[in-house]
């Protein structure tokens, strides 16, 4: 489980690329590494991936064809940037929202607004997933737990807006239009809309 709360971006320092397998290493910080294990959760850019080995702070992670192919993981190139959360533990504040690291699916941006103290971005995703997208509602974008200003379902496009620290600490403050971000849908919002249009049908 993850809560969204962005520890910081860290670089991807090797991958290297076998058949429907991408093994990959980042560079974190060793408070980061400290108390970390094999085999214990991180997510990266908002998926979840499990620790295969430590060397110092050089932590590896693989990544099956099905993650290459639905998520931004299959684009990453060497020396990018990844946005980076450790497994939430019993006890610890929730800041964001609980999340799985389960992508629903990837979302593009087409529109930048950049003022002096706020960057506001609009996505846009398949129409199928502005169902589950409501303003002021939560979302998950490369792992971070953000909420929706604008959600156009006409259009297929919601807005976020970012603050100063949110641009310093991850990614957000890098990308621009073209680029694209892994999606992770309210889970709670999703039931809910599922279990009421499943309602709504049989009452036809």
């Amino acid at each position: 489980m993850f809560t969204g709360i962005i520890k910081g971006k860290f670089p991807v320092v090797s991958i290297a690329d076998r058949e429907g397998l991408r093994s990959f290493i980042v560079q974190l910080s060793p408070e980061l590494v400290e108390g970390l294990s094999t085999g214990a959760s991180v997510a990266i850019d908002g998926v979840c991936f499990t620790v295969t080995q430590i060397d110092g702070t050089r932590v590896s992670f693989d990544a099956m064809e099905e993650t290459l192919r639905k998520t931004t993981i299959g684009s990453l190139k060497e020396n990018d940037h990844v946005n980076i959360e450790r497994s939430a533990r019993i006890g610890d504040e929730i800041g964001g929202h609980v999340m799985s690291g389960h992508v629903s699916t990837m979302a593009e941006i087409v529109a930048v607004n950049e003022t002096e103290n706020n960057k506001a971005v609009t996505f846009k995703v398949s129409p199928e997933w502005m169902r589950f997208i409501f303003s002021k509602g939560f979302i998950s974008l490369d792992g971070a737990s953000l909420t929706v200003v604008d959600a156009d379902k006409i259009n297929g496009t919601f807005q976020v807006w970012f603050i100063p620290e949110t641009l310093r600490i991850t990614k957000f403050g890098e990308k621009g239009i073209g680029d694209r971000v892994n999606l992770e849908i309210d889970p709670q919002t999703q039931v809910i809309v599922e279990t009421v249009e499943n309602y709504l049908r049989q009452q036809r």
